[in-house]
Protein backbone atom coordinates (compact mmCIF):
# COMPACT_ATOMS: atom_id res chain seq x y z
CA UNK A 1 0.00 0.00 0.00
CA UNK A 2 2.89 2.49 1.35
CA UNK A 3 4.79 1.63 -2.27
CA UNK A 4 1.42 2.65 -4.48
CA UNK A 5 0.85 5.92 -2.49
CA UNK A 6 4.34 6.32 -3.26
CA UNK A 7 3.95 5.61 -6.76
CA UNK A 8 0.42 7.31 -7.44
CA UNK A 9 2.61 10.45 -5.69
CA UNK A 10 5.46 10.53 -8.29
CA UNK A 11 2.82 10.74 -11.24
CA UNK A 12 0.88 13.47 -9.64
CA UNK A 13 4.12 15.72 -9.39
CA UNK A 14 4.75 14.68 -13.05
CA UNK A 15 1.87 15.22 -14.49
CA UNK A 16 1.43 18.71 -12.58
CA UNK A 17 4.80 19.56 -13.87
CA UNK A 18 3.92 18.87 -17.00
CA UNK A 19 0.62 20.44 -17.15
CA UNK A 20 2.57 23.75 -15.85
CA UNK A 21 4.97 23.25 -19.02
CA UNK A 22 3.35 22.25 -22.12
CA UNK A 23 0.68 25.28 -21.12
CA UNK A 24 3.22 27.87 -20.64
CA UNK A 25 4.85 26.32 -24.20
CA UNK A 26 1.32 26.62 -25.66
CA UNK A 27 0.88 30.26 -25.01
CA UNK A 28 4.14 31.34 -25.85
CA UNK A 29 3.98 29.05 -29.20
CA UNK A 30 -0.01 30.68 -29.93
CA UNK A 31 1.21 33.97 -29.78
CA UNK A 32 4.50 33.86 -32.11
CA UNK A 33 2.23 31.44 -34.21
CA UNK A 34 -0.28 34.49 -34.28
CA UNK A 35 2.58 36.68 -35.12
CA UNK A 36 3.56 34.68 -38.24
CA UNK A 37 0.20 34.36 -39.35
CA UNK A 38 -0.77 37.83 -38.90
CA UNK A 39 2.42 38.68 -40.71
CA UNK A 40 1.96 35.84 -43.64
CA UNK A 41 -1.79 37.58 -44.53
CA UNK A 42 -0.40 41.27 -44.38
CA UNK A 43 2.61 40.01 -46.81
CA UNK A 44 -0.03 38.64 -49.18
CA UNK A 45 -2.51 41.77 -48.46
CA UNK A 46 1.02 44.20 -49.87
CA UNK A 47 1.16 42.09 -53.42
CA UNK A 48 -2.04 44.66 -54.57
CA UNK A 49 0.58 47.08 -54.19
CA UNK A 50 2.60 45.94 -56.64
CA UNK A 51 2.87 47.65 -60.39
CA UNK A 52 2.55 44.30 -61.84
CA UNK A 53 1.64 40.82 -60.92
CA UNK A 54 3.49 39.75 -57.58
CA UNK A 55 5.45 36.16 -59.27
CA UNK A 56 7.54 38.42 -61.12
CA UNK A 57 9.56 38.83 -58.05
CA UNK A 58 9.57 35.38 -57.64
CA UNK A 59 13.45 34.88 -59.01
CA UNK A 60 14.51 37.72 -56.83
CA UNK A 61 12.74 36.31 -53.74
CA UNK A 62 14.30 32.60 -54.32
CA UNK A 63 17.34 34.09 -54.51
CA UNK A 64 17.28 36.37 -51.68
CA UNK A 65 15.57 33.55 -49.28
CA UNK A 66 18.92 31.45 -50.65
CA UNK A 67 21.09 34.05 -49.65
CA UNK A 68 18.79 34.63 -46.01
CA UNK A 69 18.88 30.98 -44.79
CA UNK A 70 23.01 30.51 -46.38
CA UNK A 71 23.97 33.43 -44.20
CA UNK A 72 21.93 33.26 -40.99
CA UNK A 73 21.16 29.92 -40.48
CA UNK A 74 21.20 27.21 -42.66
CA UNK A 75 19.05 24.83 -40.88
CA UNK A 76 16.07 27.34 -41.74
CA UNK A 77 16.01 25.76 -45.15
CA UNK A 78 13.58 23.12 -46.90
CA UNK A 79 10.31 22.45 -45.73
CA UNK A 80 11.32 22.59 -41.35
CA UNK A 81 9.19 19.70 -40.10
CA UNK A 82 12.40 17.81 -41.78
CA UNK A 83 14.82 19.59 -39.32
CA UNK A 84 12.81 19.18 -36.49
CA UNK A 85 12.56 15.89 -36.81
CA UNK A 86 16.72 15.51 -37.21
CA UNK A 87 16.46 17.64 -34.69
CA UNK A 88 15.05 15.06 -32.10
CA UNK A 89 16.45 12.28 -33.53
CA UNK A 90 20.04 13.26 -33.38
CA UNK A 91 20.91 16.21 -31.39
CA UNK A 92 18.30 15.82 -28.18
CA UNK A 93 15.87 18.42 -29.26
CA UNK A 94 18.43 21.17 -29.53
CA UNK A 95 17.61 23.72 -32.49
CA UNK A 96 19.36 27.10 -32.69
CA UNK A 97 17.28 29.86 -31.31
CA UNK A 98 17.96 31.59 -34.80
CA UNK A 99 15.88 29.54 -36.91
CA UNK A 100 12.82 30.91 -35.42
CA UNK A 101 13.01 34.57 -37.44
CA UNK A 102 15.43 33.03 -40.09
CA UNK A 103 12.42 30.79 -40.47
CA UNK A 104 9.69 33.38 -40.06
CA UNK A 105 11.40 35.82 -42.97
CA UNK A 106 12.43 33.37 -45.49
CA UNK A 107 8.65 31.70 -45.38
CA UNK A 108 6.97 35.01 -45.19
CA UNK A 109 9.23 35.76 -48.32
CA UNK A 110 8.98 32.82 -50.45
CA UNK A 111 5.20 32.87 -49.84
CA UNK A 112 4.45 36.48 -51.16
CA UNK A 113 6.67 36.27 -54.05
CA UNK A 114 4.46 33.12 -55.23
CA UNK A 115 6.60 30.41 -53.87
CA UNK A 116 4.57 26.93 -53.63
CA UNK A 117 4.81 26.26 -50.15
CA UNK A 118 2.68 25.74 -46.87
CA UNK A 119 3.10 27.57 -43.25
CA UNK A 120 2.92 24.47 -41.40
CA UNK A 121 6.41 23.15 -41.36
CA UNK A 122 7.64 26.28 -41.01
CA UNK A 123 4.87 26.95 -37.45
CA UNK A 124 6.21 23.36 -36.31
CA UNK A 125 10.18 24.69 -36.59
CA UNK A 126 9.45 27.94 -35.17
CA UNK A 127 7.38 26.61 -32.25
CA UNK A 128 10.03 23.86 -31.82
CA UNK A 129 12.55 26.35 -31.62
CA UNK A 130 11.33 28.28 -29.49
CA UNK A 131 11.04 25.47 -27.06
CA UNK A 132 14.46 24.24 -27.49
CA UNK A 133 15.16 28.04 -26.56
CA UNK A 134 13.36 27.70 -23.28
CA UNK A 135 14.86 24.21 -21.95
CA UNK A 136 18.34 25.21 -22.88
CA UNK A 137 18.13 28.80 -20.97
CA UNK A 138 16.31 27.07 -18.09
CA UNK A 139 18.90 24.51 -17.86
CA UNK A 140 16.42 21.37 -18.45
CA UNK A 141 17.85 17.88 -18.98
CA UNK A 142 18.22 16.44 -22.35
CA UNK A 143 14.90 13.97 -22.43
CA UNK A 144 12.59 17.31 -21.00
CA UNK A 145 14.07 19.18 -23.62
CA UNK A 146 13.51 16.56 -26.22
CA UNK A 147 9.76 16.66 -24.87
CA UNK A 148 9.19 20.26 -24.10
CA UNK A 149 10.43 20.37 -28.13
CA UNK A 150 7.79 17.70 -28.78
CA UNK A 151 5.09 20.19 -27.20
CA UNK A 152 6.96 22.91 -29.57
CA UNK A 153 6.04 20.88 -32.74
CA UNK A 154 2.26 19.77 -31.57
CA UNK A 155 1.85 23.41 -30.57
CA UNK A 156 3.05 24.80 -33.90
CA UNK A 157 1.00 22.08 -35.91
CA UNK A 158 -2.13 22.65 -33.56
CA UNK A 159 -2.12 26.48 -34.19
CA UNK A 160 -1.37 26.46 -38.02
CA UNK A 161 -4.07 23.65 -38.79
CA UNK A 162 -6.44 25.16 -36.37
CA UNK A 163 -7.39 21.26 -35.57
CA UNK A 164 -5.71 20.58 -31.88
CA UNK A 165 -6.25 17.36 -31.33
CA UNK A 166 -5.52 15.95 -34.98
CA UNK A 167 -1.79 18.75 -34.58
CA UNK A 168 -1.13 17.40 -31.15
CA UNK A 169 -1.47 14.20 -32.74
CA UNK A 170 0.49 14.87 -35.82
CA UNK A 171 3.52 16.21 -34.15
CA UNK A 172 4.41 12.82 -32.08
CA UNK A 173 3.12 10.67 -34.72
CA UNK A 174 5.77 12.04 -37.50
CA UNK A 175 8.82 11.05 -35.48
CA UNK A 176 8.73 7.35 -35.60
CA UNK A 177 6.76 5.17 -38.30
CA UNK A 178 4.51 2.81 -36.39
CA UNK A 179 4.93 4.57 -33.03
CA UNK A 180 3.52 6.91 -30.77
CA UNK A 181 5.00 8.42 -27.81
CA UNK A 182 2.99 7.82 -25.26
CA UNK A 183 4.75 9.68 -22.61
CA UNK A 184 4.17 13.01 -24.43
CA UNK A 185 1.18 12.33 -25.41
CA UNK A 186 -0.62 14.29 -22.40
CA UNK A 187 1.74 17.37 -22.53
CA UNK A 188 1.36 17.53 -25.83
CA UNK A 189 -2.26 17.80 -26.18
CA UNK A 190 -2.11 20.90 -23.53
CA UNK A 191 0.62 22.21 -25.37
CA UNK A 192 -1.64 21.76 -28.73
CA UNK A 193 -4.86 23.04 -26.89
CA UNK A 194 -3.30 26.08 -25.25
CA UNK A 195 -1.57 27.30 -28.33
CA UNK A 196 -4.68 27.18 -30.37
CA UNK A 197 -6.88 28.95 -27.86
CA UNK A 198 -4.07 31.52 -27.80
CA UNK A 199 -4.12 32.17 -31.61
CA UNK A 200 -8.20 32.08 -31.44
CA UNK A 201 -7.60 34.80 -28.30
CA UNK A 202 -5.71 36.90 -31.13
CA UNK A 203 -8.09 36.88 -33.33
CA UNK A 204 -6.98 34.27 -35.86
CA UNK A 205 -9.38 32.34 -37.77
CA UNK A 206 -9.73 28.76 -39.48
CA UNK A 207 -11.34 27.34 -41.82
CA UNK A 208 -13.67 24.24 -41.35
CA UNK A 209 -15.76 22.59 -44.01
CA UNK A 210 -19.27 21.56 -44.23
CA UNK A 211 -18.97 19.14 -47.40
CA UNK A 212 -22.79 17.73 -46.39
CA UNK A 213 -22.27 14.87 -48.93
CA UNK A 214 -23.48 11.91 -46.74
CA UNK A 215 -25.63 12.14 -43.64
CA UNK A 216 -26.41 8.39 -43.41
CA UNK A 217 -24.64 5.94 -41.68
CA UNK A 218 -26.39 2.98 -43.32
CA UNK A 219 -24.55 0.38 -45.12
CA UNK A 220 -23.41 1.61 -48.74
CA UNK A 221 -21.56 -1.61 -50.01
CA UNK A 222 -20.69 0.06 -53.71
CA UNK A 223 -19.48 3.61 -51.94
CA UNK A 224 -17.51 1.67 -49.64
CA UNK A 225 -16.10 -0.13 -53.08
CA UNK A 226 -15.31 3.25 -54.25
CA UNK A 227 -13.57 4.40 -51.15
CA UNK A 228 -11.12 0.93 -51.05
CA UNK A 229 -10.28 2.16 -54.51
CA UNK A 230 -9.60 5.81 -53.64
CA UNK A 231 -7.12 4.48 -50.83
CA UNK A 232 -5.41 2.68 -53.54
CA UNK A 233 -5.68 5.60 -55.60
CA UNK A 234 -4.54 7.93 -53.00
CA UNK A 235 -1.44 5.83 -52.01
CA UNK A 236 -0.16 6.31 -55.57
CA UNK A 237 -0.45 9.95 -55.49
CA UNK A 238 1.14 10.16 -51.80
CA UNK A 239 4.41 7.90 -53.74
CA UNK A 240 4.27 10.05 -56.47
CA UNK A 241 4.37 13.17 -54.66
CA UNK A 242 7.59 11.72 -52.17
CA UNK A 243 9.42 10.33 -55.36
CA UNK A 244 9.37 13.90 -57.17
CA UNK A 245 9.50 16.21 -54.49
CA UNK A 246 12.91 14.05 -53.96
CA UNK A 247 13.89 13.46 -56.66
CA UNK A 248 13.58 16.89 -58.68
CA UNK A 249 15.87 18.67 -55.11
CA UNK A 250 18.47 15.67 -55.87
CA UNK A 251 18.80 16.58 -59.69
CA UNK A 252 18.80 20.55 -58.88
CA UNK A 253 21.38 20.18 -56.44
CA UNK A 254 23.64 17.73 -59.06
CA UNK A 255 23.38 20.71 -61.18
CA UNK A 256 27.05 22.28 -61.44
CA UNK A 257 25.92 26.01 -61.70
CA UNK A 258 25.57 28.66 -59.06
CA UNK A 259 22.99 27.94 -56.59
CA UNK A 260 21.77 31.57 -57.07
CA UNK A 261 21.84 30.95 -60.56
CA UNK A 262 19.43 27.85 -60.39
CA UNK A 263 17.12 29.80 -58.39
CA UNK A 264 16.33 32.21 -60.39
CA UNK A 265 16.35 30.17 -63.50
CA UNK A 266 14.05 28.20 -61.09
CA UNK A 267 11.56 30.99 -60.56
CA UNK A 268 11.82 32.11 -64.21
CA UNK A 269 10.08 28.34 -65.34
CA UNK A 270 7.37 28.60 -62.71
CA UNK A 271 6.33 32.71 -63.88
CA UNK A 272 6.49 31.06 -67.42
CA UNK A 273 4.03 28.29 -66.46
CA UNK A 274 1.80 30.22 -64.98
CA UNK A 275 1.47 32.77 -67.83
CA UNK A 276 0.59 29.75 -70.05
CA UNK A 277 -1.62 27.64 -67.69
CA UNK A 278 -2.63 29.03 -64.69
CA UNK A 279 -1.42 31.09 -61.60
CA UNK A 280 -3.27 29.26 -58.70
CA UNK A 281 -0.35 26.86 -58.05
CA UNK A 282 1.39 29.22 -56.33
CA UNK A 283 1.46 30.35 -53.15
CA UNK A 284 -0.67 28.45 -50.68
CA UNK A 285 -3.60 27.86 -52.95
CA UNK A 286 -6.05 27.96 -50.18
CA UNK A 287 -8.59 28.90 -53.16
CA UNK A 288 -8.22 26.09 -54.67
CA UNK A 289 -8.60 24.20 -51.83
CA UNK A 290 -11.54 25.54 -50.78
CA UNK A 291 -13.08 25.43 -54.55
CA UNK A 292 -12.72 21.26 -54.45
CA UNK A 293 -14.42 20.72 -50.54
CA UNK A 294 -17.99 22.93 -52.38
CA UNK A 295 -20.68 20.17 -52.90
CA UNK A 296 -20.82 21.73 -55.74
CA UNK A 297 -17.13 21.15 -57.21
CA UNK A 298 -16.77 20.80 -60.78
CA UNK A 299 -14.10 20.25 -63.04
CA UNK A 300 -14.32 23.46 -64.69
CA UNK A 301 -12.55 26.65 -64.95
CA UNK A 302 -12.00 26.78 -60.48
CA UNK A 303 -10.86 22.88 -60.76
CA UNK A 304 -8.85 20.80 -63.39
CA UNK A 305 -7.93 17.07 -63.55
CA UNK A 306 -4.16 17.70 -63.95
CA UNK A 307 -3.85 20.26 -60.82
CA UNK A 308 -2.50 18.09 -58.43
CA UNK A 309 0.36 16.88 -61.00
CA UNK A 310 1.09 20.78 -61.77
CA UNK A 311 0.89 21.50 -57.97
CA UNK A 312 3.33 18.79 -56.90
CA UNK A 313 5.90 19.86 -59.76
CA UNK A 314 5.53 23.59 -58.50
CA UNK A 315 6.72 22.60 -55.33
CA UNK A 316 9.19 20.42 -55.43
CA UNK A 317 10.87 23.12 -57.74
CA UNK A 318 10.60 25.82 -55.44
CA UNK A 319 11.85 23.30 -52.09
CA UNK A 320 14.15 22.00 -54.72
CA UNK A 321 15.39 25.48 -55.72
CA UNK A 322 15.86 26.91 -51.90
CA UNK A 323 12.71 28.39 -51.26
CA UNK A 324 11.91 28.38 -47.79
CA UNK A 325 8.03 26.64 -46.46
CA UNK A 326 6.30 23.91 -45.58
CA UNK A 327 5.30 20.91 -47.35
CA UNK A 328 1.51 20.09 -45.36
CA UNK A 329 -0.31 22.91 -47.28
CA UNK A 330 1.08 21.91 -50.76
CA UNK A 331 0.00 17.95 -49.70
CA UNK A 332 -3.61 19.39 -48.76
CA UNK A 333 -3.78 20.60 -52.59
CA UNK A 334 -2.82 17.76 -54.10
CA UNK A 335 -4.90 15.48 -52.56
CA UNK A 336 -7.49 17.62 -52.55
CA UNK A 337 -7.93 17.96 -56.15
CA UNK A 338 -7.23 14.50 -56.89
CA UNK A 339 -9.76 13.32 -55.12
CA UNK A 340 -12.02 16.15 -57.26
CA UNK A 341 -10.44 14.28 -60.27
CA UNK A 342 -11.34 10.38 -58.52
CA UNK A 343 -14.67 11.89 -57.82
CA UNK A 344 -15.22 12.72 -61.38
CA UNK A 345 -13.83 9.52 -62.61
CA UNK A 346 -16.03 7.89 -60.27
CA UNK A 347 -19.26 9.98 -61.13
CA UNK A 348 -20.48 10.90 -57.95
CA UNK A 349 -20.23 12.18 -54.50
CA UNK A 350 -17.07 14.71 -55.32
CA UNK A 351 -16.72 16.91 -52.47
CA UNK A 352 -16.61 13.54 -50.08
CA UNK A 353 -13.44 12.46 -52.37
CA UNK A 354 -11.91 15.72 -52.16
CA UNK A 355 -12.28 15.12 -48.38
CA UNK A 356 -10.80 12.01 -48.15
CA UNK A 357 -7.97 12.73 -50.97
CA UNK A 358 -7.62 15.78 -48.43
CA UNK A 359 -6.40 13.55 -45.20
CA UNK A 360 -5.48 10.22 -47.02
CA UNK A 361 -2.69 11.95 -49.17
CA UNK A 362 -1.52 13.74 -45.92
CA UNK A 363 -1.44 10.01 -44.07
CA UNK A 364 0.78 8.78 -47.34
CA UNK A 365 3.11 11.34 -47.48
CA UNK A 366 3.69 11.37 -43.69
CA UNK A 367 2.99 8.23 -42.44
CA UNK A 368 0.67 9.80 -40.15
CA UNK A 369 -2.84 7.56 -40.25
CA UNK A 370 -3.95 8.37 -37.01
CA UNK A 371 -3.81 12.24 -36.77
CA UNK A 372 -5.42 12.43 -40.71
CA UNK A 373 -8.39 10.62 -39.42
CA UNK A 374 -8.83 12.86 -36.30
CA UNK A 375 -7.92 15.82 -38.53
CA UNK A 376 -10.85 14.25 -41.08
CA UNK A 377 -13.33 14.22 -38.47
CA UNK A 378 -12.50 18.10 -36.66
CA UNK A 379 -12.70 19.82 -40.39
CA UNK A 380 -15.07 17.42 -42.17
CA UNK A 381 -17.12 16.54 -39.49
CA UNK A 382 -18.49 13.45 -37.31
CA UNK A 383 -19.94 11.36 -40.34
CA UNK A 384 -16.42 11.25 -42.47
CA UNK A 385 -14.95 9.06 -39.51
CA UNK A 386 -15.91 5.52 -40.80
CA UNK A 387 -14.43 6.56 -45.17
CA UNK A 388 -11.44 9.01 -44.12
CA UNK A 389 -10.45 5.18 -41.44
CA UNK A 390 -10.82 3.34 -44.67
CA UNK A 391 -8.98 4.82 -47.23
CA UNK A 392 -6.29 7.09 -44.98
CA UNK A 393 -5.19 3.28 -43.53
CA UNK A 394 -5.24 2.25 -47.18
CA UNK A 395 -2.76 4.92 -48.64
CA UNK A 396 -1.12 5.04 -45.34
CA UNK A 397 -0.32 1.47 -46.48
CA UNK A 398 0.14 1.48 -50.50
CA UNK A 399 2.84 4.52 -50.01
CA UNK A 400 5.30 1.44 -48.70
CA UNK A 401 8.06 2.71 -46.04
CA UNK A 402 8.68 6.26 -47.39
CA UNK A 403 7.84 9.36 -46.31
CA UNK A 404 8.59 12.94 -48.00
CA UNK A 405 10.68 13.19 -44.23
CA UNK A 406 13.59 11.52 -44.60
CA UNK A 407 14.60 11.65 -41.01
CA UNK A 408 11.90 9.41 -39.91
CA UNK A 409 12.46 6.26 -37.90
CA UNK A 410 10.80 3.28 -38.47
CA UNK A 411 9.41 0.64 -36.24
CA UNK A 412 6.79 -0.88 -38.35
CA UNK A 413 6.85 -2.85 -41.51
CA UNK A 414 3.90 -2.28 -43.82
CA UNK A 415 3.92 -6.14 -45.15
CA UNK A 416 4.69 -9.92 -43.52
CA UNK A 417 7.06 -10.85 -46.20
CA UNK A 418 8.68 -7.71 -45.72
CA UNK A 419 12.17 -7.56 -43.76
CA UNK A 420 13.11 -3.60 -41.61
CA UNK A 421 16.86 -3.67 -41.28
CA UNK A 422 18.94 -1.17 -38.45
CA UNK A 423 18.95 2.22 -39.67
CA UNK A 424 18.76 5.67 -38.42
CA UNK A 425 16.26 6.90 -40.60
CA UNK A 426 13.85 6.27 -43.26
CA UNK A 427 16.41 6.84 -45.67
CA UNK A 428 19.09 4.31 -44.31
CA UNK A 429 16.99 1.66 -43.26
CA UNK A 430 17.71 -0.93 -45.31
CA UNK A 431 14.30 -2.74 -46.65
CA UNK A 432 14.36 -6.62 -48.43
CA UNK A 433 11.68 -8.55 -49.45
CA UNK A 434 11.11 -12.40 -48.73
CA UNK A 435 11.28 -13.40 -52.53
CA UNK A 436 10.01 -16.72 -51.18
CA UNK A 437 6.71 -15.39 -50.25
CA UNK A 438 6.81 -13.62 -53.51
CA UNK A 439 7.31 -16.21 -55.08
CA UNK A 440 4.39 -18.29 -53.41
CA UNK A 441 2.15 -15.24 -54.89
CA UNK A 442 3.09 -15.18 -58.23
CA UNK A 443 2.83 -19.42 -58.51
CA UNK A 444 -0.64 -19.20 -56.98
CA UNK A 445 -2.69 -19.25 -59.83
CA UNK A 446 -0.78 -22.34 -61.45
CA UNK A 447 -1.06 -24.23 -57.97
CA UNK A 448 -4.93 -23.38 -57.70
CA UNK A 449 -5.15 -25.11 -60.99
CA UNK A 450 -2.97 -27.98 -59.70
CA UNK A 451 -5.35 -28.54 -56.68
CA UNK A 452 -8.46 -27.92 -58.50
CA UNK A 453 -6.87 -31.06 -61.02
CA UNK A 454 -6.60 -33.10 -58.02
CA UNK A 455 -10.02 -32.49 -56.44
CA UNK A 456 -11.74 -33.21 -59.88
CA UNK A 457 -9.38 -36.50 -60.34
CA UNK A 458 -11.07 -37.80 -57.02
CA UNK A 459 -14.38 -36.71 -57.40
CA UNK A 460 -14.00 -38.67 -60.69
CA UNK A 461 -12.84 -41.89 -59.11
CA UNK A 462 -15.56 -41.80 -56.23
CA UNK A 463 -17.57 -41.43 -58.56
CA UNK A 464 -16.63 -44.71 -60.46
CA UNK A 465 -16.35 -46.46 -57.26
CA UNK A 466 -19.86 -45.52 -56.15
CA UNK A 467 -22.78 -48.12 -56.78
CA UNK A 468 -25.41 -47.27 -59.16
Amino acid sequence: MKKHITEQTVIFFSVSKWLILSSATGIMIGFLMSIFIKTLHAAQDARGFLPFAFYFTLPFALMLTVWIVRTFEKNATGHGTEKVIEAIHKQDGYINVKVVPIKLIATVLTIFSGGSVGKEGPGAQIGAGAASFVATLLKFSKQDRKKLVICGISAGFASVFGTPIAGAIFGIEVLIIGVIMYDVLLPSFIAGFAAFTTAQFFGIEYAYYDINFYRSFHLDLTLISQVIVAGIFFGMVSDAFITTVNQIETWIRSIPYNRYLKAFVAGLIMIAVSLLVSEKYLGLGLTTITNCLDPKALLSENVHWYDFILKTLFTSITLGAGGSGGVITPIFYVGATSGVAFGHFIGDHIALFAALGFVSVLAGTTNAPIASIIMAVELFGVHMANYAALSVVIAFLITGHRSVFQSQKIALKKADNITIGEGSDIQHTPISINMKDIDKVRNLPSRLRYKRFIWEAKKSEKAEDDPV
